[in-house]
């Protein structure tokens, strides 16, 4: 993508970056605080922990690829929590700003060397930096942020348009 703001090697290995992370905003922006510690089964994450997970999912990203390997029993890796709508933003706006410059910095070779994600001595994942941050990150993203559309939905919630209009925007041109 010609207008991309992430560098180089990432335009030619991730066109579409720019996009998801704007929509993936779009969707965050909605973020009702009301309903922090609503879930629709048991199972399932609150939505202010869904939510925030997905705002720091470009901050995964970056650790791939400035780092070799990352072993979450090692606490490695915190995870943040939010409780607003604008924490979230703010965690997400800054997510996307250090993988920016992550990826601003990364050529393709380093981007092609190996990564190594573990708990303790179980390897949960391994490959190439590249791969894994559009694997564990970018469509991880994509992945939690449908699972949003379907938080506010069940909430009652309108949802935005992310590839075109969403049904709630189409009933509102259709008026």
């Amino acid at each position: 993508m010609a207008n991309s703001s992430f560098g180089s090697a990432a335009d030619a290995i991730y066109p579409d970056l720019d996009n998801e992370v704007s929509r993936t905003r779009r969707m965050l922006e909605m973020f009702p605080a009301e309903h922090n510690d609503w879930r629709p089964h048991e199972k399932s994450m609150p939505l202010a922990k869904l939510a925030s997970h997905v705002a720091e999912l470009p901050r995964f990203a970056t650790a791939i690829v400035t780092t070799d390997s990352m072993d979450f029993m090692k606490g490695e890796y915190v995870s943040h929590s939010c409780n607003s709508k604008a924490e979230i933003l703010d965690l997400f706006d800054s997510s996307v700003e250090s993988l920016r410059s992550a990826l601003r910095d990364a050529d393709a070779a380093s981007l092609a060397r190996p990564w190594t994600l573990r708990k303790g001595e179980r390897v949960v994942g391994t490959g190439p930096k590249g791969v894994l941050v559009r694997d564990f990150a970018i469509n991880h993203m994509v992945h939690h942020r449908a699972q949003l559309g379907v938080y506010y939905r069940l909430l009652g919630l309108p949802i935005p348009g992310l590839y075109g209009p969403s049904a709630d925007e189409a009933h509102q041109v259709a008026e």
